[in-house]
């Protein structure tokens, strides 16, 4: 019993560095967050004298939504009357919309595909198989503006240039390596004996497949997925190149905010990534449970 409470619990000494750690990490997300409800002269006023005048600067501010709102909206001035302004809405609802849909649906077709070419990496290796994974990987080792001038050649060709297939065909190209490594590793993990007897059985190929092997590497799947969703939706170089005005993902429209002729709104910029961060920490946590058991898969033996 004590072996096993001394496994279960890390200690208060682990606990506080672990806090102090996640703290470090979590401060800078912290900051934008209170970046996104602080107005643009509250920003532009904040001292960085000291750390502690900095973080006091920071946290003593009148909160705002006039942020969120100029996200979704913007006052355009009326050159008729005496200078009112009219709000017109922007394009971020579908930008964002973009992003869930390009992403989702590249994180899963990639999901689909690579799971089953793993399995059969995995199960059914072929003369030459680690060749065959090398360069798979290959293909996550060149920098994107290696392959720049060709993709955008390709994309001109076949008229894919500002169009939802187009960039979602790249995308799912592009987490089809990652996902193939991943659920090989959760496959080969797995003991190929259930398997054996349910062929023995009279079990076909497909049914073993779904029946035994794909509800065992469920948690590797959820984590190659959220890991693949991350990927896809930080993504700026290609969405930049590759996307129209119809197509465009939020990265993309966060470069715009970048510029003007006041400068840079970092409190408008703030809020965007705020709603930026809204859907992966959704996903992360409702996945919680299977990531941390798929990105601890096979480390811990029984």
């Amino acid at each position: 019993m004590a072996q096993r409470r001394a496994i279960g619990h890390a200690g208060w000494g682990r606990t506080i560095a672990a806090a102090i750690v996640a703290a470090i990490y979590f401060l800078p997300v912290l900051i934008i967050i209170m970046y996104a409800f602080q107005g643009r002269n509250d920003i532009l006023s904040i001292s960085a004298r000291s750390l502690g005048d900095y973080l006091e600067s920071i946290f003593s501010f009148t909160p705002t939504l006039s942020n969120f709102e100029n996200v979704f909206f913007r006052a355009n001035i009326i050159q008729a009357g005496e200078g009112a302004a009219q709000a017109t809405e922007t394009d971020f609802p579908l930008y964002f919309l973009n992003s869930v849909g390009i992403a989702g649906i590249s994180v899963i077709l990639a999901l689909v595909i690579g799971t089953l070419a793993a399995y059969g990496f995995a199960r059914f290796p072929l003369r030459g198989n680690d060749t065959y994974m090398f360069i798979i990987l290959t293909t996550r080792m060149l920098p994107p503006i290696v392959v720049t001038i060709p993709i955008f050649i390709m994309f001109q060709v076949t008229g894919l240039a500002g169009e939802y297939p187009g960039i979602i065909a790249l995308y799912t190209a592009f987490n089809l390596a990652f996902t193939v490594w991943m659920m090989k590793s959760f496959f080969e993990e797995l003991s190929p004996d259930v398997e054996d007897a349910a062929r023995m059985d009279g079990s076909s190929e497909t049914r073993v497949f779904f029946k035994i092997c794909l509800p065992q590497v469920k948690a590797g799947m959820a984590a190659t997925a959220v890991f693949g969703l991350i990927l896809t939706w930080n993504e700026l170089f290609f969405a930049l190149l590759l996307t129209s005005n119809e197509t465009r993902t939020i990265p993309p429209a966060m470069v715009r905010t970048l510029g003007g002729e006041v400068g840079a709104d970092y409190g408008l910029l703030a809020a965007i990534v705020t709603l930026f961060l809204v859907p992966v920490l959704v996903v992360t946590f409702v996945l919680q449970n299977q990531l941390l058991r798929g990105v601890t898969f096979g480390t811990i033996k029984k």
